[in-house]
């Protein structure tokens, strides 16, 4: 019996020492060989790329890994490709994340960019949708602009689709259905695309992020006098910079080290210069929260 009762116990410990093995396995996290980056698509994706590139190369020097660079080719490519885990670290804007978010809630905000003062773009880790028309149009006025043509850059946009339907939407008396106030509303591609579109009459008027504005016009595709704001929103939260939550902590560490000491970094200067900052400053979930209450709005009105 003694003897029965030691093997009891100890098949007893055995187990307990398996099942506990189990589930270090189970929550074990992921340190792969490579990381994969991204970025939410505008009209110079190839271009960004290369000013991306001191990024990209202080990833590789504080993670010690190989970084590739996904080619998106929409906002909810960037969002898949993070959430079914073949993109481990992404910018996205303030809507994909929440959205992206909503499907794997482990992933991770941990910085954002602060931009310097541009045409149009104020200086801070915030930006306005605003809504413009071409300079020498006959639209002055929001009144103005009823029955016109409107665009918007994609449907999971922050400032160029959810503002637009749920701030501009209630001022106008329409909620989120803006085709009730205009006569045709046409998702552009982007924010770069929707001011071009403006600038060259295909639409009347377009919701724009103010930085993105500014890259038209820093391209010489445009300028500042080609455009009137006819609305602006209030500030929101810059793109947040995301990683996979299911990265070890310890790679999790030297990829924010990347990002939030980038500016140290005197090879860093065309890469800032290239998006208008400054530097990266750390961020977290709960900035995010006006955005996610606005998406919640946008679900309710839409049942």
């Amino acid at each position: 019996m003694k003897a029965l009762k030691h093997t009891f116990v100890g098949l007893l410990t055995a187990g307990a020492v398996i099942a506990h093995a189990g589930s270090g396995l189970a929550q074990e996290c992921k340190n792969p060989d490579q990381l994969v980056f991204s970025i939410i698509p505008t009209e110079e994706t190839t271009q960004e790329l290369d000013i991306y590139k001191p990024l990209i190369d202080k990833l590789k020097e504080k993670t010690g890994k190989p970084v590739e660079f996904f080619m998106p080719t929409s906002y909810a490519s960037v969002i898949e490709g993070m959430v079914n885990g073949w993109v481990q670290i992404g910018v996205h804007g303030p809507n994909s994340y929440v959205l992206a978010k909503e499907k794997d809630p482990s992933l991770e905000v941990f910085a954002t960019y602060t931009k310097a003062k541009g045409h149009f773009q104020e200086e801070g880790p915030g930006y306005r949708a605003v809504l413009v028309a071409k300079a020498d149009s006959k639209f002055d006025s929001i009144e103005s602009l009823k029955g016109s043509v409107v665009g918007l850059a994609d449907p999971a946009s922050t400032s160029g689709n959810l503002l637009p339907r749920m701030v501009f939407g209630e001022k106008i008396g329409t909620g989120p259905e803006l085709e009730k106030y205009f006569s045709k509303v046409v998702y552009t591609g982007g924010h770069d695309q929707s001011a071009l579109a403006v600038k060259e009459g295909r639409v009347d008027d377009a919701f724009v992020a103010t930085h993105r504005l500014d890259n038209v016009i820093d391209r010489g595709l445009g300028k500042p006098e080609d455009f009137k704001v006819l609305w602006q929103s209030d500030l929101i939260p810059q793109d947040p910079m995301v990683y996979r939550g299911d990265l070890c902590e310890p790679l999790k560490a030297s990829i924010r080290e990347a990002f939030l000491t980038l500016h140290e970094d005197p090879a860093s200067k065309p890469f800032f210069d290239g998006i208008k900052s400054t530097k990266f400053v750390p961020m977290k979930d709960s900035d995010y929260d006006i955005i996610r209450k606005l998406v919640a709005a946008e679900k309710a009105a839409g049942q």
